[in-house]
């Protein structure tokens, strides 16, 4: 049986959000009362099914009888491979269904499933239900953009599919290579460092050694980054309060980039990390797991991602993520960089980048590891 959520005005004390109600539709899938509450609170409407199976003929019932279809699934269960790609085929079997964003709720999730989830590709996004804010608009409409541009490209790669590409292809194998070897290296070589900084971090203040955030790489496809911590813990919580430091500046329409000039949200040591680059290091790891590659466009948080879906801007996510880039050897670190330099170096490298640039790139990187400003 169908459930619909009422528009009532109960509130959920055990989560403190700001945002404001969306007027988008959810559907969930699980049994917990609290969290139905939660999107209750959150969404204009929403249906709810305790299982895959039932959900999916929930699903196509909303479907066949015109009625008004979410604009996201929530999946709260144990991890069941078989049963979540049955559910993933029956989706794809209708357009309008196979487009709406999977979101898994980590709550009944192993690291190793969670793992598990991500290589699959059936889901979206891996989320936690906790007391930091999540605005649902947002990523849902970035969500629905990734889809969008993963059906572009794949789209595209079936039109070439009979066509030979061996230098691009010779290409990604050179870049991948060169990729494992400079990390694996680098991690070797650099190892006491790398538990130096991880014990003065934790000596200095409270909180974990590394920041991980979802960011938003190669084809929007989403992934865990990590970096040596530099401000102090919970630091996401008072972006709203800096937005007038924002150096950049930020239209409604266009990108929406933050960076702010001597941070005070940034440790002593941390300012120490940031000025030499050595909080990148942990970014290493993102190389050896494929997320990242040494050079490439910056990764971005997903509230910048959402801003960049449109014609004008999506060609900076044709190129890998990096470490480091053209961005950064021409203009890191100084704080009169305008949102258009920016974006207009993400574009050129993405259409001019190959394995001899990204030597030219590398090269120049050792001179721009220091900065100037505490940007």
């Amino acid at each position: 049986m169908l459930f619909s959520t009422q528009n009532d005005t109960k509130v959920f004390n055990e989560f403190d959000f700001s945002y404001e109600r969306t007027n988008m539709g959810f559907f969930y899938i699980g049994s917990d009362e609290n969290l139905l509450e939660h999107f209750n609170q959150q969404f204009e409407f929403g249906y709810k099914q305790v299982n895959l199976y039932d959900a999916g003929k929930s699903l196509h019932q909303l479907y066949l009888q015109n009625n008004k279809l979410p604009d996201v699934l929530f999946i709260d269960l144990p991890f069941n491979e078989e049963e979540l790609k049955h559910f993933y085929t029956r989706l794809k079997s209708n357009i309008l269904l196979g487009n709406l964003p999977v979101i898994y709720i980590e709550n009944h999730l192993t690291n190793s499933e969670i793992h598990k989830v991500n290589q699959l590709h059936i889901i979206d996004d891996v989320i936690t239900i906790n007391s930091n804010r999540i605005n649902y608009c947002s990523k849902i409409i970035f969500l629905k953009q990734c889809k969008l541009y993963n059906h572009l490209f794949a789209a595209a790669k079936y039109r070439t599919k009979k066509k030979k590409n061996y230098p691009k292809s010779f290409s990604f194998i050179l870049k991948r290579i060169t990729d494992i070897s400079i990390a694996s290296l680098a991690i070797l070589l650099l190892s006491p460092i790398i538990l130096l900084i991880a014990i003065v971090i934790k000596l200095e203040s409270k909180g974990p050694v590394f920041y991980t955030s979802p960011r938003a790489g190669k084809g929007f496809k989403i992934f865990k980054f990590y970096k040596f911590r530099s401000m102090i813990a919970n630091a996401d919580k008072d972006v709203d309060n800096l937005l007038n430091l924002n150096q950049y500046s930020i239209s409604n329409n266009g990108p929406k980039f933050f960076k702010v000039n001597n941070d005070p949200r940034v440790t002593k040591f941390g300012k120490f990390l940031r000025n030499t680059s050595a909080d990148e290091l942990p970014q290493l790891l993102n190389v050896l797991k494929g997320d990242m590659s040494i050079v490439g466009n910056r990764p971005l948080p997903i509230y910048e991602a959402v801003s960049m879906t449109t014609n004008e801007f999506v060609e900076r996510f044709s190129a890998p993520a990096g470490i480091t880039g053209l961005w950064q050897v021409n203009k890191r670190g100084k704080a009169d960089m305008s949102t258009e330099e920016r974006i207009g170096l993400d574009i050129a490298y993405s259409r001019y980048g190959n394995f001899f640039y990204d030597m030219k790139i590398l090269a120049k990187t050792p001179f721009a590891l220091f900065q100037k400003s505490d940007v």
